[in-house]
């Protein structure tokens, strides 16, 4: 009786932390996707090897499937506009400055409209900086331009990876409540 009691207890337990994928995916700056395998390690100690590891696959399938979401989607985001290197960087910085507030072009919003900005300016000053000081540098309209172009597309990225992320943990804790009841 007290083992199925610590076995019922634990998959609440593993199927809790599994939902805290839900509130990472949606805010960059908390973790998302890696609690699935945490969760989904918690049922492996609890009910074994033998029952959990179609969870255990699931969950590790889907959080190597969220990290290359976002690589994939930045990367095409910045590639297909020949962006620079430096554009990603900068927009995980505005990322990064936008959600804990400190923009000052931001009075007002706080982090929601500080993560969709901050990436944003980040990307487009450093590729108008870039622009500039290249080997054939533009001039300040097309840079101005240029930036804000690569801005909106590393932006776009984001939230297509945003999206994906959210779908993917859907899938993960959907998948271990299915696959930890077979």
């Amino acid at each position: 009786m007290a083992a199925a009691f610590a076995s019922h207890g634990l998959w609440w337990l593993a199927f809790l932390v599994q939902c805290l994928a839900l509130p990472g995916t949606l805010l960059p700056l908390l973790p998302g996707l890696i609690w699935l395998p945490i969760g989904a390690a918690l049922w492996w100690l609890a009910a074994g090897w033998s029952v959990a590891w179609p969870a255990v696959v699931l969950a590790l399938a889907v959080f190597g499937l969220g990290l290359s979401a976002d690589v994939v989607a930045l990367t095409l985001a910045s590639a297909r506009l020949g962006a620079s290197r430096w554009a990603s960087v900068a927009a995980g910085v505005g990322l990064l400055l936008g959600l804990v507030g400190l923009l000052p072009a931001l009075p007002v919003g706080g982090p929601v409209v500080g993560a969709l900005f901050g990436p944003w300016l980040g990307a487009a000053g450093t590729e108008m900086v870039v622009c500039l000081r290249s080997a054939q540098p533009m001039g300040w309209p097309q840079a101005i331009k240029r930036g804000a172009v690569v801005g909106v597309a590393v932006v776009a990225g984001l939230l297509v990876s945003r999206v994906a992320q959210v779908l993917l943990a859907l899938v993960g804790i959907a998948g271990f409540v299915v696959l930890s009841f077979r």
